[in-house]
């Protein structure tokens, strides 16, 4: 019961924050002991790491007083990675939701109601966390009423092709995406981090393969 309290908390907490930092949400999931978040960066700087701050602080609160828990509920901060729109966006996207897939625990998607691929194939009309316009016109789709299919048949077909490796690029990474894209994010880092083969930056020298995952989803029109 804890767990789905835990989760619960999360999800309620980040429809509110999403709305009041005006950060749209492009997806997101809850596992049992972390979190993914695909969101767009505002023009205020401030406002990602405040909303982050502020989820944080609420669902450790709430959840520490109704469980009669102490001591610290985060064990790290989050880390932010920047990925590029179009492509690189969508592999991201089906990332998130494939990740309790991938750790065996459900077979799809579907089965599992904490995240967003519930709100992107089937767009709620009301109490909203996923913005599903925004996602389809970073996605290359802009106001293409056929995009929730599609975007089930891209996760339907990573699924059903069994890409499921586990890829740090997604949560160790500074940024993701052509070599303009991570150029322009160096730049704006303020210092001069490396930038791999495979456009990725990273804050310092770290190994990586991306040979197993760089086909890990197969998508198109």
């Amino acid at each position: 019961m804890s767990q789905v309290l835990y989760r619960k908390l999360l999800t309620d907490t980040l429809f509110e924050n999403q709305a009041r930092y005006r950060v749209p949400v492009l997806n997101f999931t809850v596992t049992s002991n972390h979190v993914h978040l695909l969101v767009v960066s505002p023009s205020d700087r401030e406002a990602i790491p405040e909303m982050m701050r502020d989820l944080g602080s609420k669902v450790a609160a709430t959840y520490n007083k109704k469980t009669g828990r102490k001591g610290s509920f985060w064990e790290r901060r989050y880390h932010a990675t920047a990925v590029e729109s179009g492509e690189h966006l969508v592999r991201c996207s089906l990332y998130i939701d494939t990740n309790m897939v991938r750790a065996g625990v459900v077979r799809h998607p579907s089965e599992w109601k904490h995240g967003g691929y519930h709100e992107i194939v089937k767009p709620k009309q009301r109490y909203k966390t996923v913005n599903v316009p925004e996602l389809s016109r970073l996605a290359g789709m802009p106001d293409n009423p056929s995009f929730p299919e599609h975007y089930a048949g891209w996760v339907q077909n990573v699924v059903r092709r069994g890409h499921l490796c586990r890829d740090d690029v997604w949560t160790a990474e500074l940024a993701v995406g052509s070599v303009k894209f991570v150029d322009h994010v160096r730049r704006q880092s303020g210092y001069a981090p490396i930038v791999k083969a495979d456009n990725m930056l990273s804050e310092q020298p770290a190994p990586y393969d991306a040979h197993d995952c760089a086909n890990m989803v197969e998508w198109g029109f």
